[in-house]
């Protein structure tokens, strides 16, 4: 293909290398005279392993060059993939500047050209930004639709500097948030080959997995850290434990407990963590991802609530009160918690789990719901259909319905799911997804 890649910054050069060294004719595009300069001398004009041959290549079989003039690339290729910086602002927002101009440049060589072109963002941005700020500067400037005259989509990149060239050829994941086919068909093109998964969506998701990637790497990296400050306090090779936690790909790096719901809960998670906190505390040691964790859980369990509130109704209906699905553990349960909340404000309340009976409670589990739900008894009933019908709210929070299918409900119930239940969103009733 003929392409054009605006900003020779670190994913822009390892891009144009990457994709002149895959035998596509590639233009460079930059403000700077410099780095336009050092391109067209086979040169890199950034510090990245194995680039300046990558790119030394491109110049020599003829597959690579740069320009300042971006109307002259525009009309020269078929695609146009924008790479320029998004640098954050003073308050943590980003400056979209760079990316404004470049649309702006392009908009107007769009306006001259005829035939299909497509616009690709590989330049990191806040969700919204594409359908806010790209796609109405790219159409004023034009004077075109976005998805119909031309092509728009956004393709997020995961190289890390130092490891870019390995990254671009083996991702974990490839990710295009696309407006049309002929865009994505475009895009197929020129990842074919590429290691990694494909996943096709739409803009708003693709900008927002690119942040939901940086937030669990650096969450990653303070956990370990913590940990590390931990271990080393009391004696610990910090090192062995985490190569021992990464070992375990059933549940720590799976994709287990990844998938927005409802709060933790049980005998296990809440105890740890506190005992945990307690060590850390008794040893004067901050900790503060680890302090911060049960206060996020506790914000999820308040967040249904502010729903009922918010919804003017009365009548709740509970559906799962052990703290998942497939047992009767009340234990430190969110909806134990839940329940605790609305019955003291005063909702008239109806609970349905298969697998809690009052009668039939003992041990730490009776302790725990005579301490916390001592009505539990008059809430509790075996009828789901009941519990459906007489609630003008209905929470969902787990899908062990013992094999029954999702009740049918009438418009002017309220379904509040907190675990994403198969049958909820498609009940009858107005439908509320707690993180979706």
């Amino acid at each position: 293909m003929d392409i054009s890649i605006f900003g020779i910054g670190y994913v822009g050069a390892v891009s144009a290398g990457c994709l002149s060294a895959d035998g596509h004719r590639v233009t460079a595009v930059d403000t700077s005279q410099f780095k336009v300069d050092a391109i067209n001398q086979g040169q890199s004009p950034i510090v990245e392993p194995g680039l300046a041959e990558l790119l030394a290549e491109g110049r020599a079989a003829g597959t690579l060059r740069a320009t300042i003039d971006a109307a002259e690339a525009v009309a020269s290729t078929e695609i146009s993939i924008i790479c320029v910086g998004t640098p954050s602002l003073a308050n943590g927002n980003l400056d979209l500047n760079y990316v404004v101009r470049v649309c702006e440049d392009i908009g107007a060589a769009l306006g001259r050209k005829t035939g299909f072109h497509a616009v690709v963002i590989r330049s990191t941005m806040l969700p919204g930004s594409m359908a806010n700020v790209v796609r109405p500067v790219l159409e004023k400037a034009s004077g075109k639709i976005a998805g119909q005259d031309f092509g728009l989509a956004i393709y997020p990149e995961f190289m890390r500097e130092g490891t870019a060239i390995k990254d671009y050829y083996g991702a974990g994941a490839i990710i295009f948030g696309v407006t049309d086919k002929r865009t994505e068909q475009l895009l197929r093109g020129l990842t074919e080959g590429l290691e990694g998964a494909l996943h096709v969506t739409d803009l708003g998701t693709a900008e927002a997995i690119k942040y939901a990637n940086n937030a669990w790497h650096a969450t990653k990296i303070v956990f370990a850290n913590e940990i590390g400050v931990f271990c080393q306090k009391f004696g610990i090779d910090s090192h062995e434990v985490m190569r021992i936690l990464c070992a375990d790909h059933r549940l720590n790096i799976s994709p287990v407990y990844l998938r927005p719901g409802f709060a933790y809960g049980g005998s296990c998670l809440p105890k740890d963590l506190r005992a945990l906190q307690y060590k850390a505390k008794s040893a004067d040691l901050e900790l503060p991802m680890l302090n911060a964790l049960a206060h996020s859980n506790d914000l999820q369990i308040q967040r249904v609530v502010d729903l009922v509130r918010a919804s003017g109704s009365r009548n709740v209906g509970l559906v799962g009160l052990s703290f998942k699905g497939g047992t009767d553990d009340l234990r430190e349960s969110p909806a134990v918690e839940l329940a605790e909340r609305l019955f003291g404000k005063g909702y008239k309340l109806k609970i349905f789990d298969r697998n809690v009976d009052y009668a039939r409670l003992t041990g730490s589990n009776l302790t725990f719901i005579q301490t916390h739900i001592p009505h539990l008894s008059e809430l509790l009933t075996g009828d789901l259909a009941a519990v459906a019908r007489e609630s003008d709210v209905l929470i969902v929070t787990h899908g062990d319905l013992g094999g029954a299918e999702f009740p049918k409900l009438r418009s002017d119930q309220l379904v509040i799911d907190v675990a994403r239940v198969p049958g909820a969103a498609t009940s009858g009733a107005r439908y509320i997804g707690l993180c979706w």
